[in-house]
């Protein structure tokens, strides 16, 4: 039987790939006669990317999922410590990229190549981020964690509430957020 919290991890893991998907697909189309817009949509991708993965889903990892499987699996403690290494350092590499694109589009195009550059890295980390988790830790949590482990984790993470799953009661300011990234961003990416 699969547990609640390792579901809500995959379709969280999976929302967040397409969204780290649709920054790359919005880097290469670039922002052509539509500056403004494509400056705010990637913004408020970026935002979504600090608000919820940052602050709600990494640090559920972190306190309550990493260190039971630590306690049961001691052999993984250099992947748990990469991992919560790159969430720890996750929040300011944000940031960077909203200076990078705040720069790009105050400064002008000379800054376009250190946006992009920094955002590639920060895609193609995040997606192995996540990969790291779903090989390692999650298959390790399967086979050791008690069913009272799961019942304390399945109810923390079930107070998730990421519109981008579709699955869960959305909090009105991530779907606010979900619905501004899905209306604005071009097609294929969005409806706009």
């Amino acid at each position: 039987m699969l547990q609640t919290s390792i579901q809500i991890i995959h379709d969280e893991h999976n929302a967040l790939s397409a969204m780290l998907r649709s920054i790359g697909m919005m880097m290469e189309r670039g922002p052509g006669d539509e500056r403004e817009n494509f400056f705010d949509v990637l913004r408020t991708m970026l935002f979504y990317i600090d608000e919820f993965p940052e602050r709600l889903h990494h640090p559920k990892e972190s306190e309550l999922l990493f260190p039971r499987v630590l306690r049961l699996a001691p052999e993984i403690a250099p992947v748990i410590a990469q991992l919560d290494r790159e969430h720890t350092q996750g929040e300011a590499t944000v940031r960077e990229l909203q200076h990078l694109l705040l720069a790009w589009e105050l400064v002008g195009d000379t800054r376009q190549a250190a946006f992009e550059d920094a955002t590639k890295r920060f895609l193609a980390s995040y997606l192995e981020h996540m990969q790291l988790e779903e090989t390692v830790v999650l298959p390790a949590a399967k086979r050791l964690l008690s069913e009272a482990d799961w019942i304390e984790l399945d109810a923390a993470f079930a107070t998730n509430c990421d519109p981008l799953t579709g699955h869960y009661p959305m909090d009105p300011v991530y779907a606010q957020l979900f619905t501004q990234i899905v209306t604005r961003a071009p097609a294929p990416i969005g409806l706009g």
